[in-house]
């Protein structure tokens, strides 16, 4: 694409774009990105940056787009914004066919697929009556989550460029891979990034903002039986199989995502694999305060010590893999950046719906790697569904909030 349409398309031109190039991860692959099809768009983006201008855009080993927007303003900040190029495995993903619907009635959606988008089952839908939505054709996700995001900023990129009386310090943006399965941004180089702080785009409804997580710890359970021939397993089998379907069990059924909400955390068992002898399960533990994810670690613990002394001569494993903790436990000390977000959305006509993430975000790594960056809305709902929508009054929201951040931050600079 030539400068001169991609400076004028649209940030819905851009988002129908990128939904339709797959680029979903995959877990349990030993390299970033997961899957070769995010170096894809990841060639496409860096393309447009350097097209738009932004001369050292580039695409690392990991697959992660990094570019910057030289500044006008001294003593500003330098302030980045990022988003996530894949999306979530487990849903399909490949061959997203978009639909867009003009002037939304606020009544239900029949999709190709059959599946129905009804604002009955999904109410956030009433507040876009009236508006443009996009959707897929139900037979897969439809990739807001983040496409939504990385559209946002290219025409945040472009509408700045467009405005050269704008006041603005030194942009930088990045589009990370492997934000849904959690293991890309630990690749990140934060400080040959060079940015001062950084806002995620990556929430969801309009005004939606987060400087809250969960503290996540990933495990790794494997429980060890015997085997032994089935004619003669008496006193002598083991069957992990038998042990992993207790060990599961036991997880109180208080504590799943499930049967939770708000600031209740939850343990989750994800997947299992395995056979009479071994049997391996992946565990998710969730909580807002430490102490919390602490305790749900020692359930676990004892879940496994149970089972040692239930079955003399198995063995039981937990080994944590991965995680994240609470943005706010860093974020509480640069309250600047979470008020310039919040002045930012305001002054796109709605007041920050400020909400705590049941999950995390690229932002959550971040804050602790030395970039602190909440997290901010994209205007799409339903993620990590086939119903999956996105409103594109509220994707121009974002474009002006982002445009908001980076005037608001010479401003301050100029104070």
């Amino acid at each position: 694409m030539t400068k001169d349409q991609l400076l004028t398309e649209g940030v819905l031109a851009k988002f129908l774009r990128y939904v339709q190039i797959d680029s979903p991860s995959l877990p349990g692959q030993a390299t970033t990105p997961s899957t070769k099809e995010q170096f894809v768009i990841a060639e496409l983006l860096c393309n447009e940056l350097k097209t738009l201008g932004l001369d050292d855009a580039k695409v690392d080993q990991y697959g992660f787009v990094t570019a910057t927007l030289p500044g006008k303003v001294e003593n500003c900040p330098v302030v980045s914004f990022l988003a996530h190029m894949d999306t979530v495995p487990g849903v399909p993903g490949h061959g997203v066919r978009p639909i867009v619907h003009e002037n939304y009635a606020g009544d239900d959606i029949k999709l190709p697929s059959g599946e129905v988008l009804s604002p009955r089952a999904f109410p956030l839908l009433l507040e876009a009556k009236g508006h443009t939505l996009v959707t897929s054709d139900g037979t897969t996700l439809l990739g807001a989550d983040d496409k939504a995001g990385i559209a946002e900023i290219m025409e945040a990129l472009c509408r700045i460029l467009q405005q050269p009386e704008l006041e603005h310090g030194t942009i930088k943006v990045a589009f990370t891979p492997d934000e849904e399965i959690a293991t890309g941004i630990a690749n990140f180089d934060v400080a040959a990034f060079g940015a001062d702080l950084g806002y995620t785009i990556d929430s969801s409804a309009y005004g939606a903002m987060q400087d809250k997580t969960f503290n996540a710890d990933n495990y790794m359970v494997t429980i060890q039986g015997i085997s032994s021939h089935t004619g003669t397993a008496r006193n002598a089998m083991i069957n992990a199989l038998h042990l992993a379907s207790e060990f599961i069990g036991a997880i109180p059924a208080t504590m799943r995502p499930e049967t939770t909400d708000g600031m209740l955390g939850f343990i989750h068992p994800d997947t299992i694999s395995g056979n009479l002898e071994q049997v391996k399960i992946k565990v998710y533990a969730r909580d807002f305060t430490a102490e919390g994810l602490a305790a749900k670690s020692e359930i676990l613990r004892g879940l496994g010590e149970d089972l040692l002394r239930r079955y003399p001569g198995s063995k039981f494993e937990l080994e944590r893999i991965s995680g994240y903790r609470n943005m706010k436990e860093v974020l509480k000390d640069y309250p600047k950046i979470v008020q310039i977000a919040q002045e930012a959305i305001r002054q796109t006509g709605i007041e920050p719906i400020m909400q705590q993430v049941r999950g995390g975000t690229d932002g959550s790594q971040l804050t602790f790697m030395g970039l602190p960056s909440p997290n901010l809305f994209t205007g799409g709902g339903n993620a990590h569904s086939r119903l999956e929508w996105a409103s594109v009054e509220w994707m121009e929201k974002a474009v002006d909030m982002i445009i908001n951040i980076a005037e608001l931050w010479a401003k301050e600079a100029s104070l």
